[in-house]
């Protein structure tokens, strides 16, 4: 799981991230905030979570979380801050974030508010389906539609799919891919990645869709329409 930390207290940030990485948790951090926005709005970083402080120089975290509403992304927030008072808390869910934790805190709530957050939208994905361009996705059913044409998936083809039609056009390597659907923990080599990614790019085509799996060499992959040739 890969989350974004924007905290300007260094040493505060510093034993945060510290203790993600111990529970194998991917972190990228950030200390004010016109460097976590452009972080926060980049969806080609793929987070699965954000945890960010209110009180951000230059930009406020609250400011950061309305912009990432706006543009559609849709990941937990947690917000961390000093300000206990209730109206604080009101304006902070409102406004966008999933959680609210005042300073100062112990690192094990942090994680235990993670893991809950984490566990809720892979109950909502199941049960949403997804379109682009010419398909459609039941991920509760794995039906995989293009026009009067469809097939069903396996499981493990579903995951992948799951993945690149809920992210269109974004980039993902082996790693990240390997992290959200095995675990960061799996002993997976790269080449079962690209096995799925040939199983898949086989039933794109034979449900006759105008998709694709693109390969970007050195990078990874993503889902696209085809460029007219």
């Amino acid at each position: 799981m890969k989350i974004l930390l924007l905290e300007d207290d260094l040493n505060l940030c510093s034993s945060i991230q510290e203790a993600l990485q111990k529970n194998r948790y991917i972190v990228d951090s950030c200390n004010d905030g016109e460097t976590a926005m452009l972080y926060a709005l980049n969806t080609e970083y793929s987070y699965d979570l954000a945890i960010i402080d209110r009180m951000l120089p230059i930009i406020d975290g609250m400011s950061i979380i309305k912009a990432m509403r706006r543009k559609g992304i849709t990941i937990p927030v947690i917000i961390i801050t000093g300000m206990s008072e209730l109206n604080d808390r009101i304006e902070g869910l409102d406004n966008g974030a999933d959680d609210y934790l005042v300073k100062p805190f112990h690192i094990p709530e942090l994680l235990a508010r993670i893991r809950a957050l984490t566990r809720r939208p892979s109950e909502i994905k199941q049960e949403k389906n997804f379109c682009f361009s010419d398909l459609s996705f039941s991920p509760t059913e794995r039906i995989l539609s293009c026009g009067t044409n469809s097939l069903l998936l396996t499981a493990r083809e579903s995951e992948l799919l799951t993945v690149f039609i809920s992210h269109p056009d974004i980039l993902f390597s082996r790693e990240q891919l390997i992290n959200k659907i095995w675990g960061t923990d799996a002993d997976i080599m790269p080449g079962n990645v690209d096995n799925y990614i040939s199983f898949l790019r086989k039933r794109l085509r034979e449900i006759g869709s105008g998709c694709e799996i693109k390969t970007v060499y050195g990078a990874g992959y993503k889902l696209e329409k085809k460029h007219a040739e």
